[in-house]
This record gives structure tokens, C-alpha cells and sequence, in this order.
């Protein structure tokens, strides 16, 4: 066996025929790779780990909606392929293991379009939804604030009534790709009330609309991923607002199902394994070497049952919220811990002046983004909250 080959074997591990995975999806498997290995050829797919947060190209995100996938869980009488959550799963879950630049589109194609499409208006649908196929409208998320993290309902973002719409004032933090994105979904406070889970919509927020400034935030890397966007008496027109008004909650609650389950929530690292196996494969390796690598398979293979039963779930018009917080708790907390055993074990350290692509360059990466594996997308200690209210209330 080659040392391509066992770390394709590696990828391949976490990728198993499975029966809830339509017929056909070993043929797409096949040629999403095919589409991954012309890529690779042109130098568009580098094998980054984090690529649905870092890999931001628009190019990419064209050429893959031309082969329909982007928006794959959008009916075709809205530009999508109606292939579903399943099929889509297995598009991404390649795209992420082969590190794939997919970040343009991520949010788009993961929640925009499904929350526009589940609360929207006939306008709404007809004006974003294409575009989004089409891999040619971004959105960003703008639910968090400084105070206000996985903290949700206490958001201190303000939606006033003003002639023909709404008048927005507040800062969303941590908004992902909001200087390259074009539209954000904004969680606003709209009305008050005793219970705080009341009165809050959503908005779509033009990002290049007057009144909103996008602040950088920079990661341990120096990169520019993150965004503090102030909305400074932005004016958002009644035909934006997403839902009914004072049902954002409720919204917000089934879209973190999509944000928290995915396979990104324990795929992100993957890149850095498979090198690792790369690189062991042309020397010796010891017993402990050979556990390790065999203990962190088995619990890829383990979350990526656990995520597709979610992405089922899903499909059939569940809303499993607590699920989906299990599989973000478990696999980010997976994430942190195959950096730290991959670095415990790899013959290289890391070095971010070596060979970029190399093992050595991804692994000092990946260390530096291990800071945020487990408090994007809501952080541990509340999805835990999250659990365990649910589970006592059975």
C-alpha cells in the first residue's frame, strides 16, 4: 500500500457505505471525487483543516452549484436539486475531508436557504434562493453579541417600528465572512417582555446597506475570519423581515440544529490525521502510534453515525435540537483532542514556516485554531445545559 493509499484508507474509514445514505450515493461519492481531484489539479483544493470557515472562494462555490450541489436541500422550483439533507450530506462530508475552500457558500447552503425557504415569503423565496443555488448570494449568521453568546435569548440588538419597516441598533460578534458576504439573518430584540424567549424576529440585513460597519476580529493565525458588525439605524423594509414577527425564537431554536450537527463539527480536523498517516506510513511506526490513530477512527466513525442519524432526522421534518447538541458537544471536543494526540505522536513538530500543505505547517494550523473548536456554534458548557434540561423534563 502506498502512502496515498492508506491515507485516502484513513478518510475512507469515516465514509462507509451506510443504510440510511440513498442508493446512489456511492456514485455521487465518486463523482464528487472526481471533481475534488480536478480541483486539486488546478490548486483550488489545498487540504486545510477548518475549510468551511477558511476556505472562502467564490470561484469554487460557482463551479460546485453548477454540478448541483449547492442547494441540494432546495426544491427545484427554487433553483435546488431537491436531492435532500442525506445526499447533501454525502457532498459535504467529502468536501470537508479532502479540506475543499467551501466557506463562500457554507452558511448559505447549511441554514440561510433552509430558513428562508421553512418561514420566508413567496418574495423572499423567489429572490434569495436561486442566487444561493446558484453559488452566487453569502450569507452570514447574526445571532451572537458580546453579551450574548450561546446566551441567545438575551440579545441586545433593537428592531423599532419605523414607516415601511424596522429601524435596527445593536453589535453582532463572531459574524463569520461578513466582509466578503453579502446578506446576514439578524437576530432582534422587536418588542418586550416578561419571558425573553418573546419578542425577538429576524431580519435580512444587507451588508453593504448604510449604517452597517464591519469591525475585524482576528484570529491567534492574524486571519480575518471574523467580524464584529455594528448596525447603526439600519433600515430594514417590512419585506425583510424573516417569519412572523416575535417568532424568532422559534426559529432561531430549529435552525441551530442544522449549525450544530453537521459533519464540519468533527471532520474539521481530518486533514491533519490523514497526514499524520501519510507520514507514518513511510517509516516505522510503534504500537502507540498505531493506537492512537486507531482509537481517533474509531470515534470519527462513531460521531458520524450519530450526525447522519441527525441529517435523517432532518429530512423527515424532525427537529432534533438536544441530538444535534449532543453530536456539536462531542465532536468538537473530538476536534481539540486529535490535535493534541496527533502532535503527542507525530514524528514532526509543528512549524508554521515549513512546506505549506506539509504536515508539519497544517498541524501548527490546526493548533492555533483549537482554541475555537468548542465555543463556535454555542458553547459546550450550555449545550450541555441544553441536554441536560431536556433530559431531566422527560
Amino acid at each position: 500500500m502506498t502512502t496515498d493509499d492508506r491515507g485516502r484508507a484513513v478518510a475512507q474509514l469515516v465514509r462507509f457505505p451506510d443504510p440510511l445514505l440513498p442508493d446512489r450515493a456511492e456514485e455521487l461519492r465518486s463523482e464528487v471525487r472526481d471533481f475534488i481531484a480536478e480541483e486539486r489539479a488546478n490548486g483550488t483544493v489545498m487540504g486545510r483543516p477548518d475549510s468551511w470557515l477558511s476556505g472562502w472562494d467564490r470561484g469554487f462555490s460557482e463551479r460546485l452549484a453548477a454540478r448541483g450541489w449547492v442547494g441540494m436541500a432546495l426544491p427545484t422550483e427554487f433553483g435546488g436539486s431537491g436531492a435532500g439533507p442525506i445526499a447533501r450530506y454525502v457532498v459535504i462530508e467529502e468536501l470537508l475531508a479532502a479540506g475543499a475552500p467551501v466557506s463562500a457558500h457554507w452558511v448559505s447552503d447549511r441554514q440561510a436557504g433552509v430558513s428562508i425557504l421553512s418561514h420566508g415569503t413567496e418574495e423572499q423565496k423567489r429572490a434569495f434562493l436561486p442566487a444561493i443555488a446558484a453559488g452566487r448570494c453569502f450569507f452570514s449568521i447574526g445571532m451572537s453579541e458580546r453579551e450574548s453568546g450561546s446566551d441567545l435569548a438575551s440579545v441586545q440588538t433593537r428592531a423599532e417600528r419605523t414607516d415601511g419597516g424596522w429601524r435596527l441598533n445593536g453589535t453582532k460578534m463572531w459574524t463569520g465572512g461578513a466582509h466578503l458576504n453579502d446578506y446576514a439573518i439578524v437576530l432582534a430584540r422587536s418588542s418586550d417582555h416578561d419571558d425573553r424567549h418573546e419578542g425577538l424576529t429576524q431580519f435580512i440585513v444587507d451588508l453593504r446597506a448604510p449604517g452597517v460597519r464591519v469591525e475585524p476580529i482576528r484570529l491567534l493565525t492574524g486571519e480575518h475570519r471574523f467580524n464584529a458588525v455594528h448596525l447603526e439605524d439600519v433600515l430594514v423594509p417590512d419585506n425583510r423581515v424573516l417569519g412572523a414577527e416575535g417568532d424568532g425564537w422559534r426559529q432561531v431554536t430549529g435552525e441551530l440544529a442544522f449549525e450544530r450537527s453537521g459533519p464540519e463539527r468533527f471532520l474539521s480536523t481530518l486533514p491533519v490525521l490523514t497526514s499524520l498517516v501519510r507520514l507514518l506510513a513511510s517509516a516505522s511506526t510503534s504500537q502507540h502510534q498505531q493506537s492512537v490513530v486507531g482509537h481517533l477512527v474509531a470515534r470519527l466513525i462513531s460521531l458520524r453515525a450519530m450526525s447522519l442519524g441527525v441529517a435523517s432526522a432532518l429530512q423527515a421534518g424532525a427537529s432534533p435540537d438536544v441530538q444535534a447538541a449532543i453530536v456539536k458537544d462531542l465532536g468538537t471536543r473530538f476536534e481539540g483532542d486529535l490535535i493534541e494526540q496527533v502532535r503527542a505522536v507525530s514524528p514532526v513538530a509543528p512549524n508554521r514556516s515549513a512546506t505549506i500543505g506539509g504536515h508539519a505547517e497544517l498541524l501548527a494550523f490546526a493548533l492555533l485554531h483549537t482554541p475555537g473548536y468548542t465555543l463556535r456554534g454555542g458553547t459546550n458548557e450550555i449545550l450541555r445545559g441544553v441536554i441536560t434540561k431536556e433530559v431531566t423534563a422527560r
